[in-house]
């Protein structure tokens, strides 16, 4: 699998490090919802076909990345880094 960094051009997956769910939102941190804190660190979605995920160039450029990847064929759909991009949630 090849991602392409925005900064670098295509690379092999073995150059990057996943880095979580780019779609989850974190609970507010002054939260007390222990259920809404256990969800966000335990229960963990496996979504099949297209998604958002946190991807970080850790063999290159160290670039924090938000790669939309189909989970089922491993298809690259888009790269974008995080700092900008207004659809990556929290920030990793």
């Amino acid at each position: 699998m090849l991602i392409d960094c925005p900064h670098c051009g295509p690379r092999d997956l073995a150059e990057f490090s996943y880095q979580g769910d780019a779609t989850r939102t974190r609970p507010d941190p002054a939260s007390t919802d222990t259920q809404a804190w256990l969800d966000y660190v335990y229960n963990r979605p496996n979504p099949a076909g297209r998604h958002r995920e946190y991807w970080q160039h850790a063999g290159g450029c160290r670039a924090h990345l938000v790669v939309e990847r189909d989970t089922l064929t491993h298809e690259i759909h888009a790269v974008a880094p995080v700092r900008g991009n207004a659809k990556s949630g929290d920030a990793a």
